[in-house]
């Protein structure tokens, strides 16, 4: 090689370097510029990691225990303390169970308890369950996000029929839903039942 390459080579060897440790530097001024910021961000995530974390585990926990005061609860439904565990973890539950026993045995008071709780489908049935007359069952199915509308306009119309008010019953079965499930015994009672 001659002296010239020699020196050309080592020029480059110390632009390298050069560019090296001016990017050294640079990173150098953005940390302790940004040092705080940076501290708080890793710090943030780590907190933020392991909140959740906890949080998830006292989830499990609380599902677990949930899970056995339930199964205390179906093994021995007049067992109190499963049922007081159960609404003190998860009200939802507590009220569905309530529902389903209320069901069970016929208890429109306990219905009547359940009809402004906060799990929604379990509200919605009770008031269905409690709507006994044509006119609650009118009023159930007037409401557009009620479960079992169309069920109810059918119960409806048929107590309309045993009453012989014609009009009304019509009126009630011309209000379900196509497409639903009713569809066939709507047809079958229009055509036999409400001439």
């Amino acid at each position: 090689m001659s002296l010239k390459d020699n020196i050309d080579m080592v020029k480059e060897e110390l632009n390298s370097e050069e560019k090296f440790f001016e990017k050294a530097v640079v990173t150098e001024k953005f940390i302790k510029k940004y040092k705080n910021v940076l501290i708080g961000s890793v710090i943030a995530v780590v907190l933020f990691a392991v909140a959740n974390v906890a949080y998830e585990m006292n989830e499990k926990s609380k599902l677990e225990s949930v899970n056995k005061a339930f199964a205390k609860l179906s093994a021995n439904p007049k067992d109190g303390a499963a049922l007081n565990e159960i609404k003190s973890l998860s009200s939802e539950l507590h009220d569905a169970w309530i529902f389903s026993q209320a069901v069970a045995n016929k208890d429109m008071e306990s219905l009547k308890g359940l009809k402004d709780t906060k799990a929604l489908i379990v509200s919605d049935l009770a008031e269905y369950e409690m709507a006994t007359d044509e006119a609650s069952l009118q009023k159930y199915a007037s409401r557009q996000d009620a479960i079992f509308r169309d069920l109810a306009l059918v119960q409806s119309a048929v107590l309309l029929l045993n009453a012989n008010k014609i009009q009304e019953a019509r009126d009630a079965l011309a209000k379900v839903s196509k497409g639903s499930s009713m569809e066939k015994l709507v047809a079958a009672l229009m055509h036999y039942g409400v001439k």
